[in-house]
Parts: C-alpha cells; sequence; structure tokens
C-alpha cells in the first residue's frame, strides 16, 4: 500500500499531480492508496466542491487501445482512520424518561453507551419534531433551513416553508460525497406534504438529501403496526402475511370497556427497523468491509401512537411504577437524577400546575385505572425501543467495528408530548381536530391501548412528570421542559472518560460540526455548484477529552422560538416568555403580536439550573438587552415574521397537486396519494361521482377512500350495495346506503356535501368560525336519491395523514372495520370517478367583519 500525504489536490488535475510526485500548495492534505489509475487506487478529497470535479485523465491515448494506457479515476474513501457514525435519535421524550438520567422507565442500552463514553445533560433541541431533526442533519437552525414548524403547519415564508434548500447540505449529502454509505431509518419529518406523493419530486426525500438507503414513514407519526412505510421512495406493506387474529368488540355501545382478543400481529415496525438497519450493515460490511458507514437511526417511538408489543406491555405493568400518580413519579425521578448527579444537588422543583394538571388524589378511580393503563403503555413503547436501538448497537460490536464507531444517542427531538391533554387520548387525530373525549369514552378503549385500535397518547400530567427536573412540554420553547434534552456518547478508540458528565451547552445543530471534525471531513463550500450557507452549530468534540470536562462551552449565544413562545440564551442567561399556550390548546386565538405582547422573564442558569427563579424584574437592563438580541439572531436567522397561531396553520393552503383545482378525475386504480396532494374535502362543499360497470354475478369492493381507522370516508360497494361513509374520528359513522344491491350493468352513484360554513379561509383571520360546521348531504344511486341526511359536524381540521386517498381499494386501514378489511379491492369496472369541490369564499363584507374583529383582540392586549 502506498499511503501519499501532505500533498494538495486542484480539482481537475488531481490525479496527475499525485501521480506526478508534484507538491502542490494551497489545499489540505489529501491520502492515495493503490497506484493511481488502477482500479483499485482510492483518494481523499478536499472536500470544498460536491462532488468531487472530475479528475484530469491520467493514461495515454493512441490511435489503437493496444498501444494506448487505460486510467481509472481513484475511487473516493474518506481520510484514514475516520470512524463509523451511528446517530440515534428518540422522539418526543423528555430528560426524566431514562434510566440512564433518573427515569424509572428501564433503557439499559443508553446505560450501556453512557457506562462506555459520556453522558450530556445540556443538549438543547428546538421543541418540536421538524424543526429540531432539520437542524439536526444540517448543522444549522430550524428556520434557517425552512422548518420554523413542522412540515404540516408550512406557510410561504423562507423560514416556514418547510423546504430545506439547496445551499444546506446535509451531513448525509456530505459523508456521502466523501465516501461513506449512508443510511436513514425511521421518521422522516422533513420532507414537504406536497412533495410526499409518487409523483416526485424526490429531492427533499431522505434518498434526494445524501442518504443512499431510507427505510421509514413519511410524516409526523406513523402506525407502528401498519405504518405508510418506504423503501427508499417505494411504499412497501411487509406486514402483510404477519397479520395476527386481533379482534375489537364494540357492538354494545354501553359497555364501560370494549373487549380486544385475538393475538397480535407478529410485524411491528420497531423491530422491524432494527432489522433492516442490521441487514444493511451486513450488506455494505459484505460488499466492502473498510467502507466507513453513517447510520442515521430515528425510530417513531416515544410519539403518538404509543404502539409497543404485548411482551413489553406486560413486562412494564409487572413492575407497578406508576401507581402511586404523575405528582409521585415526578417526585421519584428528582430524587434519582440527584443521586446520579446528573443535576445539582440543591436544586428546587417548579410547583406542580394544579391550575392546568389536576392533581392524582382529585381524580376518580375510573381516571387514575385510565391513566396508569395510558402511561404503562407508553413506558413499555419507551423500553421496547432502547431494546431495539441495543440489537443495532449489538450489531457494530459482532462486525468488529464497535472500536472505531462514535455513537451518539439523543433522548428526544423534543420534551414530552402533552398533546393527549389533561385526560390523554384514544386517538390522536382527535386531538389534532381539537377534539378531547372524557374518560368515560376514553375507557372503552382501555384494552385496546397500545393495540391497532388506537392511536393513543397519555395524559400530560404524565408528561409533566418526565420533563423532570424542568417543566413544560414539547411546543414550549421559552421553557427547558420543551428544549433541554439529554443524550450519551462512545467512541471506545477515542473517548476514555468513561461513565463521565458533561455539562457544556449544546445544541442539536452542534451534530454536524461535531461528526465532520472526528471524520477530518471539511464543511463544503459549493454543492452542485451552489454557494452553500455556513454551519451554524459548534462542535463538542472538544469534550471528549477528560481534560477538557469541565471547559466553558463554546456554544455561547442560541435563538429559541417556537409558534410565538421563544427565548434566548446567552453565556448562561436564558430570557424567555412566559408560556401563554398549552401545548393541547391549539385551537384558540393566537397571540396577534409574539414578539412584543408578552411577559417576559429572567434566568441565570447557573443558579438557577431548571428556570425555578425569575430574576426579570431586578434585572430590566439584562431584559432589554436580551429582548434586543433575539430580534437581532431572529432577524439572521429568517425567524421573522412571528406567528402565534397552531392549528390553523395546520389547515392553512399550500402547494400541492391539487392547489388550485376543483375537479379531479380518476379513470384507473390508484393507491397511496397522501393527504398532503390529495383533493381536501373538509369544510367545503364537494361531490363525489362514479361511474361503474357491474359484472354478471354482483360487485364489490372500495370505489375511494381517504384517511383509515381514526378518521376519513369511502364509498364502496357491501354486498353489492352502494354505501358511502364519513368516519368522524372513530367516534361516530355517519353513513349513507343504496336499497338495493346493484344489478349487472352501468351505473352512477354520487354523494353530494353542501357545507354551511365559510371554510377555512377565517384561521386567516385569527376565528375558527368557518370550520367544521354543518353540511346537508345528499347520496344518488343512478340519478334516484336513496337517502339524505344533515351532518350536524364535519371534521374541521385533518384526515388520518399517516393513510392515503385511495382508489379501487384501500390500504393500511379501513373507515369501517365492521363493513370490510383492506385491500378491499373493487370487483366491478371503473370507468370514471370525479371530485368537484366548490370552496366556500369570503365575501368583503366578511373580511371586513373579521378584520374589525382582529382590531378590536389586538387593542384589547394593548
Amino acid at each position: 500500500m502506498i499511503i501519499v500525504r501532505n500533498r494538495s489536490l486542484l480539482h481537475a488535475g488531481i490525479a496527475v499531480a499525485l501521480a506526478t510526485g508534484l507538491a502542490l500548495s494551497g489545499a489540505s492534505a489529501q491520502q492515495v492508496t493503490g497506484e493511481l489509475g488502477s482500479p483499485a487506487a482510492t483518494t481523499t478529497i478536499p472536500g470544498n466542491q460536491l462532488p468531487a470535479p472530475a479528475p484530469k485523465f491520467g493514461g495515454v491515448i493512441k490511435d489503437d487501445a493496444l498501444n494506448s494506457k487505460p486510467w481509472w479515476p481513484p475511487r473516493i474513501v474518506p481520510p484514514k482512520g475516520a470512524p463509523n457514525i451511528l446517530l440515534i435519535m428518540t422522539d418526543d421524550a423528555g430528560f426524566g424518561i431514562p434510566s440512564t438520567f433518573g427515569g424509572v422507565i428501564p433503557t439499559p442500552t443508553m446505560d450501556r453507551i453512557a457506562n462506555a463514553g459520556l453522558r450530556y445533560n445540556r443538549i438543547f433541541s428546538t421543541s418540536l419534531c421538524s424543526p429540531t431533526r432539520a437542524a439536526l442533519l444540517t448543522g444549522r437552525n430550524h428556520h434557517s433551513v425552512g422548518f420554523g414548524v413542522i412540515a404540516e403547519q408550512a406557510t410561504g415564508f423562507p423560514g416556514y416553508d418547510s423546504v430545506i434548500g439547496v445551499d444546506n447540505a446535509t451531513i448525509g449529502r456530505i459523508l456521502r460525497d466523501n465516501g461513506y454509505a449512508t443510511s436513514w431509518f425511521g421518521k422522516d419529518h422533513n420532507t414537504p406534504t406536497y412533495q410526499a406523493s409518487q409523483a416526485g419530486p424526490f429531492t427533499q426525500w431522505p434518498t434526494g438529501l445524501g442518504f443512499d438507503y431510507f427505510y421509514g414513514f413519511v410524516g409526523g407519526d406513523a402506525n407502528q403496526w401498519g405504518p405508510n412505510l418506504f423503501r427508499n421512495t417505494t411504499q412497501i406493506y411487509p406486514w402483510i402475511g404477519h397479520e395476527g387474529t386481533l379482534k375489537m368488540d364494540r357492538s354494545d355501545p354501553d359497555a364501560e370497556i370494549w373487549p380486544v382478543t385475538g393475538k397480535e400481529s407478529s410485524w411491528n415496525l420497531i423491530t422491524a427497523m432494527a432489522d433492516d438497519a442490521i441487514a444493511w450493515m451486513d450488506r455494505i460490511h459484505q460488499t466492502d468491509p473498510s467502507q466507513p458507514i453513517f447510520l442515521h437511526y430515528v425510530p417513531g417511538s416515544s410519539h403518538a401512537p404509543h404502539h409497543p408489543t404485548k411482551e413489553w406491555v406486560d413486562k412494564i405493568h409487572a413492575m407497578h411504577l406508576f401507581d402511586d400518580g404523575y405528582e409521585k413519579l415526578r417526585e421519584r425521578i428528582f430524587e434519582n437524577q440527584k443521586k446520579l448527579g446528573v443535576i445539582p444537588k440543591d436544586l428546587k422543583l417548579t410547583p406542580w400546575p394544579n391550575d392546568i394538571l389536576p392533581p392524582w388524589d382529585t381524580l376518580s378511580d375510573k381516571a387514575k385505572k385510565l391513566y396508569i393503563r395510558q402511561v404503562e403503555v407508553f413506558a413499555a413503547y419507551v423500553a421496547y425501543n432502547d431494546y431495539e436501538i441495543g440489537r443495532v448497537i449489538q450489531h457494530f460490536e459482532d462486525l468488529g467495528k464497535l472500536d472505531n464507531t462514535l455513537i451518539i444517542y439523543q433522548n428526544g427531538d423534543n420534551g414530552t408530548s402533552a398533546e393527549g391533554g389533561p385526560e390523554g387520548t384514544f386517538s390522536e387525530v382527535a386531538f389534532f381536530n381539537d377534539v378531547r373525549p372524557p374518560v368515560d369514552v376514553q375507557m372503552k378503549f382501555y384494552e385496546a391501548w397500545g393495540t391497532e385500535f388506537a392511536y393513543n397518547h397519555m395524559s400530560a400530567g404524565w408528561s409533566w412528570a418526565f420533563d423532570t427536573p424542568f417543566d413544560w412540554f414539547k411546543q414550549n420553547a421559552s421553557r427547558l421542559g420543551g428544549t433541554n434534552q439529554n443524550m450519551v456518547v462512545s467512541w471506545p478508540a477515542r473517548i476514555k472518560d468513561k461513565g463521565g458528565l458533561r455539562e457544556q451547552f449544546m445544541h442539536v445543530i452542534d451534530h454536524v460540526p461535531t461528526i465532520l471534525e472526528v471524520t477530518g471531513i471539511k464543511a463544503p463550500e459549493f454543492v452542485d455548484g451552489i454557494k452553500q450557507k455556513p454551519i451554524e452549530g459548534t462542535s463538542y468534540a472538544y469534550t471528549f477529552d477528560a481534560a477538557n470536562a469541565k471547559a466553558p462551552s463554546r456554544h455561547t449565544t442560541q435563538y429559541f422560538e417556537m409558534m410565538g413562545q421563544w427565548a434566548i440564551y446567552h453565556d448562561g442567561w436564558l430570557m424567555s416568555t412566559k408560556v401563554d399556550r398549552a401545548p393541547w390548546d391549539a385551537f384558540s386565538a393566537a397571540n396577534p403580536d409574539p414578539l412584543n405582547n408578552q411577559v417576559f422573564q429572567l434566568y441565570d442558569l447557573t443558579t438557577s439550573w431548571n428556570q425555578s427563579e425569575d430574576i426579570a424584574a431586578q434585572h430590566p437592563d439584562k431584559v432589554k438587552e436580551m429582548r434586543a438580541m433575539f430580534l437581532e439572531e431572529a432577524k439572521k436567522y429568517q425567524v421573522l415574521p412571528l406567528n402565534a397561531s397552531v392549528g390553523a396553520r395546520v389547515a392553512a393552503p399550500r402547494p400541492s397537486l391539487t392547489a388550485g383545482r376543483d375537479e379531479y378525475v380518476y379513470t384507473q386504480p390508484m393507491t397511496g396519494l397522501p393527504q398532503g396532494d390529495a383533493p381536501f374535502l373538509l369544510d367545503t362543499s364537494f361531490t363525489i361521482t362514479a361511474d361503474i360497470t357491474v359484472p354478471e354475478g354482483g360487485a364489490e369492493g372500495m370505489i375511494v377512500t381517504s384517511g383509515g381507522r381514526f378518521a376519513g370516508f369511502g364509498m364502496y360497494l357491501l354486498k353489492g350495495r352502494p354505501v358511502f361513509l364519513w368516519n368522524l374520528l372513530d367516534l361516530e359513522r355517519p353513513r349513507w346506503e343504496g336499497p338495493d344491491a346493484l344489478t349487472p350493468g352501468r351505473h352512477t352513484i354520487e354523494f353530494e356535501s353542501k357545507y354551511d360554513g365559510l371554510g377555512v379561509g377565517t384561521m386567516a383571520y385569527n376565528n375558527f368560525s368557518g370550520i367544521g360546521r354543518s353540511a346537508e348531504t345528499t347520496f344518488k344511486v343512478d340519478g334516484k336519491v336513496v337517502a339524505t341526511k344533515k351532518m350536524e359536524k364535519t371534521i374541521p381540521i385533518i384526515l388520518q395523514w399517516d393513510e392515503s386517498f385511495d382508489v379501487g381499494s384501500d390500504t393500511i386501514t379501513g373507515v369501517n372495520d365492521e363493513d370490510y378489511k383492506p385491500p378491499f379491492p373493487l370487483t366491478a369496472k371503473l370507468n370514471k370517478l370525479t371530485i368537484k369541490v366548490d370552496r366556500p369564499q369570503l365575501s368583503p363584507e366578511d373580511i371586513k367583519k373579521f378584520e374589525e374583529a382582529m382590531k378590536k383582540v389586538e387593542a384589547g392586549r394593548e
């Protein structure tokens, strides 16, 4: 082997320069192995330009091949000794969840990495899913890369459009172009909703962002028993053939608990993605054992729906971790954290928020029983996920790669979610439509909790406890309970301070510069000819050395902002806005001036580590100084304009393949069209007309559907009879049905809905009166009215996001389990399906009224 060092490569002439032994100046040292021009030759690259320019041909070309000399460009490899990278981040997990940081839920895998490496107790997130993930992938602030909010809330401003720009290459792209094998497993919440269909473009999918292999789901969350799963950009259904016999008996509407019987599926995504990651590692290792890998592992756990296997639920239930309630849990975690030394020993807890979360001893016995079931399923999900992560880590060791693998295992992309509200919910889809079922309704799903029959979330009381020693939750960017994560890091070949604790301030934007430093790869100046924005994070690789255990943090300033709640950190000081909205309050009128209309709080984090002592009144000049600092950062990183709305942005207009259209025609079966590119039939009048031909012997099957078990609609033939059904959040299922089975021949089926409301346009004026209103409906067969109904309420915001719009069959789950099981293919011939939409428009008078109402609200706040 020949190793050439301290020689630079000048773009097109790199190989010739090395071949002739010329020492050229101006670039960093390159490493070449093998004989240049041979098929086995490799080289590192300067990395300032990606992809690396093609080297000048170094062989000889004569008139004939016999007198010519071939020459192959050297294969690009990372610098010698560059480690494998395993970057893990769990979902919706607060500081007090893992046992590694004092929690009661067993996380032995995280414990293993902590004991072999380092614990970090001051790694910060953005307080929300997509934004944290975008920041982690790019090394830049979330607004800088278009993710000021989640993809489903995107608006038409640079900091909020949900597009990672071409001037923000991801760590996947940088490592791949420098010779790494790159992969992404689990959650992709960084593809715009309007680019998630099979029509593409795929530039914002993992494979378009530098990851050569992707196995996971696209969107904020997914049913772990049957997700909207993709391998690269192809939708797959690997659970088919592994279905169980589970059944839920809802025949008695008055039953306290609907019984669930049978055996669950033998397939669950938490295990399946670990299996797939291990298989991918084996493929790379057996193909080229020397190639370093970058494995981005981001499971859906512990985001709702909480879907562990029964085995794990039984294990946690047997431990009786939560029988004494959420306040006692909080106290127990707090004492554990002190004993472990991961928080200051003199720290004090902030008071329990009795005004929003009822104390445990005030709850009914029924509520206590329900809430314990909720949290046991959640804890099982966390423990199950940690176990499967352990299998992936173990495989690095089995392949002999663990010693030179940098493992970053971050607990949570934000604090624990409270989006189930104080009561929890059997369906998160209901929450996102501002429906909060009472305890007696939820108790009906007691046995279904965690199974395929629930899209479950737990009481926010548990979420508050799991964010110990901090307070508040996911979404709350101004409180440490929303942003202060923890993580463990190991790298046996480099980190020798086993079991050490690091307390420096860090942020998720620091992962990318750290990875670049330890791999010896520079951030590119140009990618695909496009000038790149600077990396905005700061490497924390200095903390790997024991000598720097107490070194000052090199990340000195950081802003936080999420949906109008904001904060600014600088050199130990944190100025933050007082929380003015609980996460479950997503549909109230928003603060019209979130920059100034705030109560400002100030904390010295060196003495008030968990925001327990507000000293704003004693330091008004510091508050003023830091408010100005935040505004400066906001202008620098595309944070403006500030917007405090939450639910309104979910239903706000954004680009899509359906934008601007009012008629949709389908003549062939089609499945898998995501909600972001499907006809939007909420808060509007519409007509669905199906022209079909029924064969001899009759027909059945799905004509068109959108959504699934937890919200959606379907038009289908059931035993030959035409049916239209709305699934209203798995709470009601109004249906329209023809009296007879259709005879052989051609037929027309039509469902018309006349909406009685002003539609989503009212939300632009901070008003929700236009959505979720009533509708007069008519069902026709061959032009004859067979059923009419007034729907007193309709779904206001969103259908089930992880279920698609399907024509001619139904994928994943159906809108009514009592009628059919997917795929329920249509056995009639579909001649034509037409959907016409007549959206309500605000009149000039309406607009004037809403504008005047907004002015009154603003005047009242002044």
